[in-house]
């Protein structure tokens, strides 16, 4: 993806900071004196809220006041529990080095290098993290992303990759140390391009190195909401992770589609979790856009979301809160962070059983969303044999950027795709619903058509709408006269219709 030049980020933002930080590390000095709860994964209330791509900032160009501030800005309260730094983009770089990207606060370009690779130098976010850290929050790395370059030749070199990722950002040792003497609290995988082969080795050889280490370290990820995900689903099975923050947003299964039992597929999870996980006490989430232009499609407004959160909470044991993309959106967002949390969280005067909610906000009008049916499905089979398939990334503004400014772009951003196999799509499930009566129901769909390529222009070799074919993110098709690309997972959809999925790419 192109990217242009911009006047240097620290002259935008980060002069205006120094007094925030000087408080910050006088906090952090006083924390004797303070009693701050610890990070603690069982829980079914924590909130994960990924940092570092300043998502607002790419879909706000003129709205610099609100763009990504440093991460310990984020850290003053206690709304926000874990915050994955995202993204590490580029696994093998120059000198075979990986590299990370954090928009307009810490670039390549702005930040300056290490010597002999492409590893930005983010000393100056150290005290920041670690004041993340005392005030009871793990601060992880993300890596992947939509622009990310993941891939292993062996399992040997995955293996070896886990020790250059301890000790650059965990409790290893190194010249190379992207956060300083920061210790991060583990790593993340939001995996949407290349390959996950040898993934587990790559995880496995930090569960290794973290397994004798006087702290405690957390391996969580990233997937799309249809089950299982196109890039992490085998690696998930492989090996144990404590979290997974699941992206229901930008394809059918997203929170838009919740009420749809076909669509909504939060019981897949839980059921991967009790039966398939590694982990048995892994921990489910789900993802939300923590604005209306954090995604293309899946922002519910704030009440909308607990109320949803509170009921999956109550059907599904295997819940563990809800994460967002990301912290710029959301605290432009009337601290939408904020509103989450106070709807979910548990003792202290909060939320404790699945109760529809009303949160209020500042300066935003939220309607209550009356839950009263009980959407325990549980699901006791699902089979998912998907042919054709690109699977659209969720965490993406609708500019598809992840970090941009009125002249930047970040070269991380969120709208990949995944491509899969062919053009049978067989999808059954059955479903048993809690209700009065509990009745089985099981749904076949089967595409075998293929639409006949049209000619001419920018269309030539692009195949017409069919109706009856299953279509993804990035696919193109053409449809009265007209290009139209998938924004993600449809079916029978027409382009243009009520339903939003195609953009119209112009007339042929």
């Amino acid at each position: 993806m192109g990217r242009t030049r911009s006047p240097s980020w620290s002259s935008i933002l980060k002069p205006d900071m120094s007094p925030f930080w000087l408080a910050s590390a006088l906090s952090a000095l006083s924390l004797g004196a303070l009693q701050v709860a610890a990070y603690d994964n069982s829980r079914s209330d924590n909130l994960a809220v990924y940092w570092g791509q300043n998502s607002y900032g790419a879909t706000h160009t003129s709205d610099s006041a609100h763009w990504q501030k440093s991460i310990g800005y984020y850290c003053q309260d206690d709304s926000i529990d874990a915050i994955p730094i995202a993204f590490l983009n580029v696994f093998q770089g120059t000198g075979g080095y990986p590299s990370i990207n954090l928009a307009n606060i810490c670039n390549t370009d702005d930040s300056g290098v290490f010597p002999g690779t492409s590893m930005p130098n983010c000393t100056f976010l150290a005290s920041d993290i670690e004041y993340c850290q005392s005030q009871g929050k793990i601060v992880t790395i993300s890596l992947g992303g939509a622009t990310g370059a993941a891939s292993f030749s062996s399992a040997a070199q995955a293996t070896a990759f886990g020790d250059t990722i301890w000790n650059m950002f965990l409790g290893g040792t190194g010249s190379i140390r992207p956060f300083g003497g920061a210790v991060l609290d583990g790593i993340d995988l939001d995996i949407e391009g290349g390959n996950t082969v040898y993934f587990d080795s790559f995880i496995n050889r930090i569960r290794q190195l973290a397994s004798g280490a006087a702290k405690q370290y957390y391996v969580t990820a990233a997937p799309q909401c249809p089950y299982p995900d196109a890039y992490l689903g085998t690696v998930l099975n492989a090996v144990g992770f404590d979290a997974v923050y699941v992206q229901f947003y930008n394809n059918w299964c997203g929170l838009q589609n919740y009420n749809n039992i076909w669509a909504w597929d939060f019981s897949s999870w839980d059921t991967w979790a009790k039966t398939v996980a590694v982990n048995p006490n892994v921990k489910i989430y789900i993802g939300a856009p923590a604005s209306s232009t954090a995604a293309g499609a899946g922002y519910v407004d704030s009440t909308t979301l607990a109320n949803i959160a509170l009921e999956q909470r109550g059907n599904y044991s295997s819940f563990g809160g809800v994460m967002l993309w990301d912290a710029s959106q959301a605290y432009a967002n009337n601290r939408y962070d904020t509103q989450i949390k106070n709807a979910i969280r548990i003792g202290s005067g909060g939320a404790t059983t699945s109760n529809p909610v009303t949160v209020p906000t500042t300066g935003a009008t939220s309607s209550t969303r009356s839950s009263t049916s009980t959407r325990a499905s549980t699901t006791s089979a699902t089979t998912t044999s998907r042919s054709s398939t690109t699977t659209t990334s969720a965490r993406t503004s609708n500019t598809t950027t992840r970090a941009s400014s009125t002249t930047k772009t970040s070269t991380t951003t969120k709208a990949t795709s995944t491509t899969k196999a062919s053009t049978t799509t067989t999808k059954a499930s059955t479903t048993t619903r809690a209700t009065t009566t509990t009745t089985p129901t099981t749904s076949t769909r089967t595409s075998t058509s293929t639409a006949p390529a049209s000619t001419g222009g920018a269309c030539s070799g692009v195949s017409a709408w069919g109706s009856s074919t299953t279509y993804v993110g990035g696919n193109q098709v053409t449809y009265n006269g007209h290009l139209w690309t998938a924004k993600w997972w449809s079916y029978n959809d027409v382009p243009g219709g009520p339903a939003g999925v195609w953009t119209d790419n112009g007339a042929c």
